[in-house]
């Protein structure tokens, strides 16, 4: 994996990848053709296991929190991320978690994944990171050194985990546990740029990044982005005042996310997300959604549960889809309509997905939003690499704000251009 120019993480190597099933690479990618779907791997690791259509196998769903000190206030939700991966270090379960964690920024990035065998490790890699990396390192050490691990990741990570386990028995012996986290899309490094142009920052000066500062006295929704400088001083500002900062309007996602039909990470043992409901969505502290596919996570959070260790209230897959509504629409809905006019396109792959292509029926509103989005993930990669090689911010932030009021009017009637918007697509229904 190396970085390309839009600060991104992609393979190199044979152009044949993708197109010779019988590679390698092509059955390990998660996102090659020839690789094993989310319901075949599932289907595998969890037989006889109830499944959802939407969060995949599952043995129990819940919504809470950690009470034991410590984990729900070093995490960006409600800690149970960390008290799981504890909680297999803690019974010997395992010999340590694989999680992404900070690093030098001078490595290429400013995090990576590496080893925890502690709570106090896992602690100083908690919160989330929305930012690229890639498995490559860790897997070689986990080839390297015989014992017992755990990986937490996203889908598409958690995903290419068990095709690398399924062609070598060394890492299905040795990686025993995966912890999954809840997916909207991943952005690419550029990210972190354009949030040290807006806090008027130069980049070189950047030494650590917070996506998500957690303030008690706010909704948790309420974003606010941190950057730590060399001199030690900080400097953050909230999402919403931000060119970029609405989440779903598609900035700096990588394209393979538009193709993805994977958010509850459907192929972990146990599977996180964030509780984007009220009343826990304006909880500052944090709340978690939680599904266990297997016996092993059941009992452990039940035993938690018990032990007052832990504050879950169990809720059935309808509560957790809720949660992440707009993530299932565009994996789902918004996918299968980027399937249906992309079979237009001359591609040299078709990906294979789960969800057939369509949309056609989908309201015109929908249609533009979901092609407004892919737009702007497109040309925010171009504009930011063009603004970083002249050194010229602007030419980035001022088509992100007007891409944003774009993004807002249509999918929210936002402002002036949504009233201008409403009365167009009115006309236009009929």
């Amino acid at each position: 994996m190396r970085w390309n120019r839009f600060r991104q993480l992609e393979p190199h190597g044979s152009v044949d990848w993708f197109e010779q099933p019988s590679t390698d690479v092509a059955r390990r990618c998660p996102f090659s053709p020839a690789a094993a779907n989310e319901n075949i791997i599932a289907d595998e690791r969890f037989p006889a296991v109830p499944r959802d259509e939407r969060l995949g196998a599952l043995t129990g769903c819940f919504v809470g929190h950690v009470t034991e000190p410590g984990f729900r206030n070093n995490g960006s939700s409600g800690g149970l991320v960390s008290w799981v991966a504890a909680e297999l270090l803690r019974t010997g379960a395992v010999d340590a978690v694989a999680h992404v964690a900070p690093t030098q920024p001078d490595s290429g990035g400013f995090f990576a994944y590496g080893l925890s065998h502690s709570v106090e490790e896992l602690f100083a890699g908690a919160k989330s990171r929305y930012h690229p990396v890639e498995l490559s390192g860790i897997l070689r050490t986990i080839r390297a050194k015989p014992g017992r691990y755990a990986i937490v990741g996203i889908p598409c990570f958690i995903k290419a985990v068990h095709l690398a386990r399924k062609a070598e028995p060394s890492l299905a012996e040795r990686i025993t546990h995966t912890l999954g986290l809840f997916c909207g899309h991943m952005k690419s490094a550029r990210f972190v740029e354009s949030f040290a142009w807006q806090l008027h920052t130069p980049m070189p000066e950047v030494r650590a990044v917070d996506y998500r500062v957690k303030d008690e006295g706010r909704p948790a929704n309420w974003y606010r982005a941190q950057l730590t400088l060399a001199d030690g001083s900080q400097r953050a500002e909230d999402w919403w005042r931000l060119a970029d900062g609405d989440w779903g309007a598609g900035f700096f996602q990588s394209e393979a996310c538009n193709w993805c039909d994977d958010v509850a990470a459907e192929t972990a043992d146990v599977a996180f997300g964030d509780a984007w409901v009220e009343p826990y969505s304006s909880d500052g502290r944090g709340t978690n959604v939680v599904v266990t596919r297997n016996a092993e996570m059941l009992a452990m959070l039940k035993a938690g549960s018990a032990d007052g260790r832990l504050a879950l209230t169990p809720v059935d897959a309808d509560f957790v889809a809720d949660t992440q509504a707009a993530g299932f629409r565009h994996r789902h809905e918004g996918l299968a309509y980027r399937l249906g006019w992309r079979s237009t396109r001359r591609k040299p792959v078709q990906p294979r997905k789960r969800v057939a292509p369509g949309g056609s029926s989908l309201p015109l509103r929908r249609k533009l939003v979901y092609r407004t989005r892919a737009a702007i993930a497109r040309w925010s990669h171009r504009l930011s690499w063009a603004a970083h090689r002249l050194d010229w911010p602007a030419l980035y932030l001022r088509p992100a704000r007007a891409g944003l009021a774009l993004y807002g009017a249509l999918a929210w009637g936002h402002g002036r251009l949504g009233k201008v918007a409403d009365r167009w697509l009115g006309a236009a229904r009929r």
